[in-house]
């Protein structure tokens, strides 16, 4: 059942490095690559240890459930999708996308490109059963340069994305799992979160690294306004 990793999106100033999946920051004193759930995700076959991170959310929140349509923006290496993937059983449908090419997993539709680019929307509204999810799940992450600033920009407009397409692909009454950092953009993701889903809020999980900003946001209900076509 076993895994998360890079991003379906951005060309250009918009591609990132590596999603919550897998990125090292190689910093003294820092994050230790083979941690503990480094370890443990090798011991049980997932592709990232960002797998126990949905695993915990998912247990916590109920985001996806058998049968459920679930794209995973960002797809690879694809510890997320091995998760949606046991998540949704037999009868579900489980899609990701990533820039980078994902390896295959049994279970899951695969697509390399940009969602930024229309055409690449309507072939993941082609995958969906009624071409529509009742689930997105996004764990990315930009290229860090190393300035604060720059760096909170473009996480930011990372959010952006996931929200935009959420907004293009989600049923009526579903569900985002996004992947934020919290900064002085934060405010405006959350306002521009709750003008299209009823109920909005931020959680912290056990598998994130000492010290990150980052945190979940989980966004339910999704309103009338805008959906899916």
């Amino acid at each position: 059942m076993p895994g998360k990793g890079r991003s379906g999106h951005g060309a250009g100033r918009r591609r990132r490095a590596a999603s919550g999946g897998g990125r090292s920051t190689g910093s003294a004193g820092g994050y230790q690559r083979k941690d503990a759930f480094y370890r443990r995700a090798k011991e049980e076959g997932y592709r990232s240890r960002a797998a126990y991170k949905l695993l915990e959310i998912n247990e916590r929140y109920h985001l996806i459930g058998r049968g459920a349509r679930v794209l995973d923006l960002g797809c690879w290496p694809g510890g997320w999708l091995q998760v949606a993937v046991s998540l949704a059983g037999p009868t579900g449908t489980v899609v990701g996308v990533d820039l980078r090419e994902t390896d295959p997993l049994s279970g899951a539709v695969i697509l390399t490109g940009d969602v930024t680019d229309g055409a690449v929307i309507e072939r993941l509204r082609a995958a969906a059963p009624g071409g529509a999810y009742d689930v997105v799940i996004a764990d990315l992450s930009p290229q860090l340069s190393g300035v604060r600033f720059r760096d909170e920009a473009r996480a930011a407009e990372l959010n952006e994305i996931a929200l935009s397409v959420a907004e293009a692909l989600l049923q009526p009454g579903g569900s985002l799992l996004m992947k934020t950092f919290m900064s002085g953009e934060t405010e405006g993701i959350l306002r521009r979160a709750r003008a299209l889903f009823g109920a909005v809020r931020l959680t912290a999980v056990e598998a994130t690294r000492k010290g990150s900003a980052e945190q979940y946001m989980i966004a339910r209900e999704k309103r009338s306004l805008g959906l899916a076509q």
